[in-house]
Formats: C-alpha cells, sequence, structure tokens
C-alpha cells in the first residue's frame, strides 16, 4: 500500500536572511521556511452526511465526501513563525477529486530567490513543478515522486494538497464538534481533534497512504492537531493543521522544534479542472539529490 520515502534529514535550521536560496530548490521548501464558474452548491441538505454521524466519523469521511463532490477551487496558506519572523507562502488552483489531480499556483514570501510564483501540478504518486528553481530552464517541469518527499507532500512543496489533506484526516481522534458557523457565506460544522499520521495511512487511498507513511518519518510529532470545517454535505471546506518538524540547529538530545501552519480551504464545488500533463520534452532532465541536504534539481551526468 505504501512506499518507503527516507525521513527529513537534518531537520530545519537557519535564518530566512541566510537560506533564501534553499525556497527554489525542487523539494526543499520546508528548509527555507524555517530558515527565514462553478456551481458551487452551499449549505446543502440539513440532514447530511455530518448530523447523521457522529463527529470522529464525519471528519474521517472528509475524502470520500470529496471524492463524490468531483472538483472545486482550493487555496492553500503555509505559513511559519521563526526568530519574529513570520513567513507565508500562498496557492490557488483548482482539484479533481475523483481523477486525484489539481493544479497551484504558488507565490513564495517577498524576498524569496525565485522568478515570482511557479505553478504545481498534482498527479497519484507525483508532483510536477514549473518555474521553481532558477538552476531549471524557464518554462521546464521538474518531476518529483512523493516518494522521495520525506513528509508526504504534506508542506515540502509549499502547499498541503487537498487530497492529502482530506486523506489526512482518516486518522482523526478525539474529535470535537466545536459549533456550527459558517465559511465564505456556507454554513459548516467546527470540528477539532488530532490526526493520526500512522492511521491515517493505514486507511487511505494506495497513492496517499504511501505519501502518509513516509510522514510518519518525517514528522516530530506524528499525531497533528487541526480544526476542521465541513457543510451539510460532509464535503471539506477549510482545515488548518499544525506540523512539527525538529530543528536541525538543535542536536538530537534537544527538543529543538519549528511548527509550520498549513491552512486549505475549499470552495466552488464542481468547477470544471482541465489538467494536461507535460510532454516529456517539457519535463528537466535531471535528478533529485537527496537527502543530506535540501533536495536540489541537478543536470543528470
Amino acid at each position: 500500500m505504501a512506499r518507503e520515502v527516507t525521513p527529513i534529514s537534518g531537520g530545519i535550521s537557519g535564518s530566512w536572511g541566510v537560506c533564501t536560496a534553499a525556497l527554489v530548490t525542487a523539494a526543499g521548501l520546508v528548509a527555507a521556511l524555517a530558515a527565514c464558474g462553478s456551481t458551487d452548491s452551499g449549505s446543502g441538505s440539513a440532514a447530511g452526511a455530518g448530523t447523521a454521524q457522529g463527529p470522529t466519523a464525519s471528519v474521517r469521511g472528509a475524502a470520500d465526501a470529496l471524492a463524490n463532490a468531483g472538483s472545486s477551487k482550493a487555496r492553500t496558506a503555509l505559513e511559519m513563525v521563526s526568530g519574529g519572523t513570520k513567513v507565508t507562502i500562498h496557492g490557488q488552483g483548482k482539484f479533481d477529486y475523483g481523477k486525484r489531480v489539481g493544479l497551484l499556483d504558488v507565490t513564495p514570501p517577498k524576498g524569496a530567490a525565485a522568478k515570482g510564483s511557479f505553478t504545481e501540478l498534482v498527479v497519484p504518486g507525483a508532483v510536477y513543478m514549473r518555474n521553481r528553481s532558477l538552476k531549471v530552464p524557464a518554462g521546464k517541469w521538474v518531476r518529483v515522486p512523493t516518494a522521495s518527499l520525506t513528509d508526504g507532500n504534506l508542506v515540502t512543496s509549499g502547499a498541503t494538497d487537498p487530497i492529502t489533506a482530506a486523506e489526512l484526516l482518516r486518522g482523526a481522534q478525539g474529535v470535537k464538534l466545536l459549533q456550527t458557523t459558517t465559511l465564505d457565506g456556507v454554513k459548516v460544522r467546527h470540528y477539532r481533534g488530532t490526526a493520526d499520521i500512522a492511521r491515517a495511512a493505514g486507511e487511505a487511498s494506495e497513492a496517499s497512504g504511501a505519501a502518509l507513511r513516509a510522514a510518519v518519518k518525517g514528522f516530530t510529532v506524528t499525531k497533528v492537531p487541526f480544526d476542521a470545517y465541513l457543510d451539510d454535505q460532509g464535503r471539506l471546506r477549510q482545515v488548518r493543521n499544525e506540523f512539527t518538524f525538529r530543528s536541525a540547529s538543535g542536536e538530537k538530545n534537544t527538543k529543538s522544534t519549528v511548527t509550520v501552519i498549513s491552512v486549505t480551504s475549499l470552495y466552488a464545488f464542481g468547477t470544471d479542472v482541465k489538467v494536461t500533463m507535460p510532454k516529456s520534452a517539457d519535463v528537466y532532465d535531471g535528478k533529485i539529490v537527496s537527502p543530506a541536504a535540501p533536495p536540489t534539481a541537478t543536470k543528470s551526468p
């Protein structure tokens, strides 16, 4: 069910001023962070999936509800505060949950050594990135197997893709329904709990299970606090996760850690999603150097 992925090597360290270059590596964003027309159906039926089940079952079923919904637009934000400096990376795009594919335009923080926004194409088992690195020719894609991302692609590529975010909730435990409120004008139920990454890996689809099993090795804390907002059809409208890594600035016998906050918001369900796979000529002919240092795309010899 799962693929082997090596842990995040060395953790996260440094200062934003020193390591902004790491931001543009093919899969080293976490190091850089710590270093520095729709048919949205609204609220649905009041007797929907969320009210018919208990809190834990409702949250664990979010991935299935998304697959039934078909597609949506998405907004993502990845935030870390270190040394009094807050770094935020934003993304926006569309996802097809049945085909498990999607596109995101990701905007790095100001001051990053990058060409501005870059594009991510998420497919089962891999993420393609275009214009991510100054070392890769403009317009070329870099293909990164999710099996090579030691956090399971939960944060390393600059965003938590909605598919994996929902699959992570299959490991939800200790879930409490806090309140019924509105989000972007839609009635939602606000749940809070923790997601056990290992349990999620065992319950998720084959591709997501592999990525989540990798994350078990890469994260310092494998029980992830979350706030999830579901509409009356059980669809995930927003999820906020707190991921914790060991900081490379601390030795193994220390408790120095870094927390990355990921917020994934979904809206405009039923939106049209068209994804065209890159042609082989448009994929950079390189390899990902791993994993003693933040991985970097380099030419093959």
